[in-house]
């Protein structure tokens, strides 16, 4: 894949949000391998959010947006498969609503091992991090992967790290409710607790967390200010 194609994404990402919320992003960034396409996106907050915001209203603002982003990936999808000539198997997504961004995590159905970028980072002390901080919300994930896409990017793979009651919530239907309070309370810790600083040693502009509950795994994104 080239720039050209994932500029064309970006530019088509933008356009959508546009579509579906009223107002576009200020700056979409795709980043790619052939295992993953993440896009950045910065400066989104649509009039009717801002408004709810205003209120109080934030965790409507999260669930309508998580609605929206939710129909306009079924469409996104198609376009990523068709450009870059990849089976999409997994998508993700999160929003910093104060920080105004968010990221879009595709997930290629790839066979190939995946190649490592070299990484000025310890990789292994990233993941004793992320492995300390889940366990102080839930548990210690049973496997971390970590896969630095770009400079500034570092994508983050958790396996297995659901609790009993976890389960026994998502098995009543409290999938939503879950999947909320685990967003809100995970991105604290991390924000809070963490030493992200320290291991990338340069500030850390942006942390994003998704989860596939079925598959009971999450992928987190890094996004450094090199």
């Amino acid at each position: 894949m080239n720039n050209d194609q994932l500029n064309t994404i970006s530019s088509y990402v933008s356009k959508l949000i546009r579509k579906k919320f009223g107002r576009g992003p200020k700056s979409c960034r795709t980043t790619a391998n052939r295992h993953f396409l993440v896009t950045y996106i910065q400066g989104f907050l649509s009039p009717m959010e801002e408004v709810l915001l205003s209120q109080g209203q934030r965790d409507q603002v999260e669930k309508a947006r998580t609605v929206i982003i939710d129909h306009m990936i079924e469409e996104l999808t198609g376009v990523v498969q068709v450009s870059l000539d990849m089976e999409v198997d997994e998508c993700y997504h999160d929003w910093n609503i104060p920080n105004k961004s968010g990221v879009i995590i595709f997930v290629f159905n790839n066979t190939e091992k995946q190649e490592h970028q070299n990484s000025i980072v310890d990789v292994s002390l990233l993941e004793k991090e992320v492995k300390r901080i889940s366990e102080l919300v839930q548990k210690a994930p049973d496997q971390i992967n970590v896969f630095h896409l770009s400079p500034s990017l570092y994508l983050v793979e958790r396996i297995n790290i659901l609790i009993p009651i976890e389960k026994a919530l998502i098995k009543k239907g409290f999938t939503s409710e879950l999947i909320l309070t685990k967003d809100n309370l995970e991105k604290s810790y991390f924000h809070r607790y963490g030493r992200f600083n320290e291991i990338f040693k340069e500030d850390i502009k942006d942390i994003f967390i998704d989860w596939n509950i079925e598959e009971d795994k999450s992928f987190m994104v890094f996004i450094t200010n090199p």
